[in-house]
């Protein structure tokens, strides 16, 4: 490696301020001006962050968007989701190989342009799209492609491609993006008038404990799919022992088929930060970090200019509005491609610059998170929602929405449907309310909350989005009536084995043989027996993963063996000799029979 190099990657840690813990903003650094990290630029960065080789390598090789080896100057991820498959992805993919003369997970030989699949980029309403570095392509066509691929062999500078331009801030000098906000129904929290400031401002009029207790009161639940109260989790973590505390913001919107936080934070980035800085002052917290996905990294320069308006304002740093006693402020994390990391800890575990490898609980982030501190996770819609509160009260959040469930939920709805987009409804909204908005009334299905969630069918399409019915993170995907279900099941299985972090058995092992089990059923092989044993087997991975992901990856077996069984039953049949239609023993012999340089005889009977 030259001088040159090794003084340019000695820089980018020195930006970092040569912290391990800020790993990951010095890798990915390294990965965009280099086209890789080296074997020896990851020798530069461990001496320069005083950490080991092995350390910097194991946070290189788990991210998707990082890589060892040489990749182009420009990288084409196109999205290979299922709703993009439904939309066309397909012949879009066979345009871009022809026109760069390669394949898949090729680089052209010039070594310029890098082509990959990538799993959801958050762009289900304009699906087929892909990331073109960090430049959204979105709603791509054969035609489409051909005039990319043309522009990028004259000028490798994605930037300057005409992709057209979005709505709302898509428009701004520092996002200038083709990307559509699709915001179709606005509510009564989120998408709606507020004033701007006064959350904060009434907060500070209150003890940290207040502002608690209006939250608890007010029965707000986390948005990002669990639904922990949220209240709750800012009391647990305000009076956990520790000197530090933090505020981590959860924008990691990974699961396929959802989408409205990168919505917000285009456009009601205010109401998000104000809310970080709301929760700051309750648990008395210093520091907030926004944890960003490496597929909403087009945002970045805009979202940090936003921060650095509100430090101009008093809005972030040292005596907030005049407060004394209370500084926050907020840093920008980016992801770099893992679903993993949507997981509350895993993605502790990135912002302090490792593997998003989730962590063993107890201790709950609460307790112990962020470098061992009492933390609070929270999902983007929780934060503006917790600002809403503060600013309007918590009687008003109560009367909206239902019994159980207060407030509104932003929905990401894709797929087969007339209108896909962003709604803002109130809890206890039907499903088939949904689909008539939406233009699918005549849907075969609909996945709730994601391939993590459940599959629905039509007999059901009168339950409720609430807690305690059909509770979701946010992803709403249509199916339509000539849908093959089985293959929409088996891209999400391909996902999820895909996605496992590989840290605990029953997930790493258990997705791939419930896979393996779903394609031999698909293909004719399958017996009556295997549905019990996909049924038996896909519990069994539930209740023993150790995180989230393989707590929810068999959901779209099993909620389909539940609500669509004719389908896995129409694909089975009793082996009439007894034999496993799977075992072809032409094949098991095929080795043998060559060594031995003759036929084998079989027996049947």
């Amino acid at each position: 490696m030259s001088d040159s190099l090794q003084q340019k990657i000695q820089e980018i840690c020195q930006s970092s301020n040569n912290d391990r813990v800020r790993m990951m903003d010095i890798v990915q650094g390294v990965q965009k001006e280099l086209g890789c990290v080296s074997s020896e630029a990851m020798s530069i960065i461990a001496k320069a962050t005083k950490s080991h080789h092995v350390e910097v390598e194991s946070v290189v090789s788990f991210y998707s968007f990082l890589s060892k080896e040489q990749k182009g100057k420009t990288v084409i991820r196109l999205c290979n989701d299922t709703v993009d498959r439904m939309k066309g992805c397909e012949k879009v993919a066979e345009a871009l190989s022809s026109e760069l003369g390669i394949g898949f997970s090729e680089t052209t030989a010039d070594g310029k342009i890098t082509l990959e699949y990538t799993p959801c980029i958050g762009m289900c309403d304009q699906a087929p799209a892909a990331l073109i570095n960090d430049v959204v392509a979105p709603s791509l066509t054969v035609e489409k492609v051909k005039e990319i691929v043309q522009n990028l062999k004259k000028d490798a500078d994605p930037s300057k491609l005409s992709l057209g331009i979005g709505d709302g801030n898509n428009v701004d000098s520092l996002v200038r993006s083709a990307v559509k906000n699709n915001i179709l129904k606005t509510g009564d929290v989120i998408f709606t008038d507020n004033e701007s400031g006064k959350g904060l401002e009434n907060a500070l009029a209150l003890k940290p404990e207040e502002v608690v207790e209006a939250v608890k009161v007010s029965k707000l639940r986390g948005r990002g799919g669990a639904g922990f109260p949220t209240g709750l989790k800012w009391q647990f973590t305000r009076s956990a022992e520790g000197k530090e505390k933090f505020v981590i913001c959860n924008a990691d919107e990974g699961e396929p088929g959802t989408f409205k936080d990168r919505v917000l934070l285009t456009e009601k980035f205010d109401l998000l930060f104000e809310g970080m800085t709301i929760a700051g002052y309750a648990i008395g917290a210093a520091t907030g970090i926004l944890y960003l996905r490496g597929e909403y990294v087009y945002l970045k320069k805009f979202l940090e200019a936003k921060l650095q308006e509100r430090r101009d304002q008093g809005l972030l740093g040292d005596s907030i509005k005049g407060k004394d006693g209370f500084n926050f402020d907020i840093r920008i994390q980016s992801g770099s491609g893992a679903y993993i990391c949507g997981e509350e800890s895993a993605l502790i575990s990135s912002c302090e610059g490792l593997r998003g490898d989730p962590k063993t609980r107890p201790p709950f982030p609460a307790q112990k998170g962020y470098l061992a501190s009492p933390t609070s996770v929270n999902n983007v819609e929780t934060l503006c929602s917790a600002t809403r509160i503060l600013e309007k009260g918590s009687d008003w959040f109560l009367s909206i929405g239902s019994r159980e469930s207060s407030g509104t939920k932003v929905l990401s709805i894709s797929g087969y449907c007339k209108n896909p987009g962003i709604y803002e409804v109130p809890f206890g909204t039907k499903v088939f309310d949904l689909l008539k908005e939406v233009g699918a009334e005549d849907a075969k299905a609909v996945l709730v909350a994601g391939p993590s969630g459940q599959f629905i069918a039509p007999n059901e399409f009168s339950r409720v989005i609430c807690f305690s019915d059909l509770g979701t993170g946010g992803a709403i995907i249509v199916f339509g009536p000539k849908c093959d279900l089985l293959k929409a099941v088996h891209e999400y299985m391909e996902f999820f084995v895909e996605e496992s972090c590989g840290y605990c058995t029953p997930c790493r092992v258990g997705n791939v043989l419930l896979k393996k089990k779903l394609e031999e059923i698909m293909e004719g092989n399958g017996q009556p027996a295997d549905l019990d044993y996909l049924q038996s087997l896909g519990e069994s991975v539930k209740k023993s993963s150790r995180c989230g992901l393989g707590q929810t990856s068999p959901n779209p077996i099993l909620t389909t063996l539940k609500n669509f069984k004719p389908l896995y039953e129409a694909l089975v049949k009793v082996s009439e000799d007894g034999m496993q239609p799977t075992f072809d023993i032409r094949a098991a012999l095929g080795d043998a029979e060559q060594a031995a340089e003759r036929k084998s005889v079989l027996y049947t009977d």
